[in-house]
């Protein structure tokens, strides 16, 4: 059997891919950024910026993961349709398993695909809606007046929510500073807690939380009425995870950086978790994505992807979730001075914003709506 036969190429749509062009790009932060997942001050901020363009002239673009291991297979891509999207997808699957994340091309091709169809991703994935609610995610740990004040502040800028981090050290310091929190502004802002525990950075050797502290934080989260619990277990802890969720009234939520489809079908069908939360710019692209964002809603689970790339992943997240989800709200990584829209999203021409009421608005430009800032991007790659 040949190998046209075995890899047919599909209906032509008249735009066959010409090129693939991967950059990377680093901007200095000064003064570092202190994530409360990293025990390193970041002292700079990394980007990779995927472009794929067709013979016809038009170009899609993403961003997310470094795309390692892509080298090489370029010709897999070439020459083939440009919206044979669940052929690309498939490609990707293997490319994962065998090498790297190289997710950020599924987000370029869908860019690409609206360009092509004159119409914005969320119309292409379902049009249910335009926009979505977004929830503020700090990143630093502050003192607890300090994350007062804060939290006054994203009420101010009209956020609904916000996401507030664990890991001062012991749990009981960082529930005093969550009761700063709700005495500052009591019902008026939901309340989220990221306990960290789902994974490390390389270099943290710090074991996670048993099921039995993992509890106590949860009764006092009950007591403070937070909406969700994140990563509050190891990833792997799918026993766990289920326990936990049958024992307290505060909705777990995980799944973050699980990197196979198939390990987030386990959580949802198995009953571990209230709130999945893959991100399309790490795990299986808006491709694979939407396929967990049906089997969530078929599972009653939520589903509202994590997303600290930068605002063109949260873009391509906030698209899935307006076009074919329900979701309350969408994280939207902000905790100025130390996290501003101007770091996060220096590889844009316009950083993504929400309005007045703490939505993100998407447009009927096609594709994904983003802008690249060329000069910001010569000016920073490596």
């Amino acid at each position: 059997m040949s190998a046209s036969a075995l890899d047919p190429l599909p209906a032509f749509s008249g735009h066959r891919i010409a090129s693939i062009r991967i950059s990377h790009h680093r901007l200095g932060l000064d003064p570092p950024f202190r994530a409360s997942w990293d025990t390193r001050p970041r002292v700079h901020f990394d980007a990779t910026i995927v472009r794929i363009a067709t013979d016809t002239g038009l170009e899609g673009v993403g961003s997310g993961d470094l795309m390692v291991g892509f080298a090489g297979h370029e010709d897999l891509f070439l020459g083939r349709d440009a919206l044979a999207i669940e052929r690309h997808y498939r490609v990707l699957s293997h490319i994962d398993f065998h090498y790297g994340r190289c997710w950020p091309l599924d987000l370029a091709l869908w860019d690409l695909a609206g360009k092509i169809l004159g119409q914005p991703c969320w119309r292409l994935l379902g049009g249910l809606s335009n926009r979505v609610r977004a929830y503020a995610s700090s990143g630093t740990l502050r003192d607890p007046g300090q994350l007062a004040a804060q939290a006054e502040r994203y009420l101010e800028e009209g956020f609904a929510a916000l996401k507030i981090r664990f890991q001062r050290g012991h749990w009981r310091e960082d529930i005093r500073a969550l009761e700063a929190v709700r005495a500052r502004v009591g019902e008026r802002l939901e309340l989220l807690v990221d306990c960290n525990q789902g994974w490390r950075m390389p270099w943290d050797t710090q074991a996670p939380w048993s099921l039995k502290d993992a509890l106590a934080v949860a009764r006092e989260l009950e007591r403070l009425r937070v909406y969700w619990m994140e990563e509050p277990l190891h990833r792997g802890d799918r026993d766990g995870m289920k326990a936990l969720r049958e024992a307290t009234d505060v909705r777990i939520a995980g799944g973050e950086m699980t990197r196979q489809i198939h390990e987030l079908r386990d959580l949802i069908v198995s009953g571990c978790i209230d709130i999945v939360q893959p991100d399309a710019a790490l795990v299986g692209g808006i491709t694979g994505l939407r396929r967990v964002l049906t089997m969530a809603q078929e599972h009653n689970v939520v589903f509202t992807p994590h997303t600290w790339t930068n605002g063109m992943g949260l873009t391509a997240n906030a698209h899935l979730v307006a076009g074919l989800g329900d979701s309350p709200f969408i994280e939207f990584p902000y905790d100025p001075p130390e996290w501003s829209l101007e770091r996060r999203d220096f590889i844009m021409a316009e950083p993504l914003c929400v309005d007045r009421e703490g939505w993100l608005n998407l447009s009927d430009a096609p594709g994904m709506g983003y802008r690249l800032d060329e000069q910001a991007l010569e000016a920073s790659k490596l």
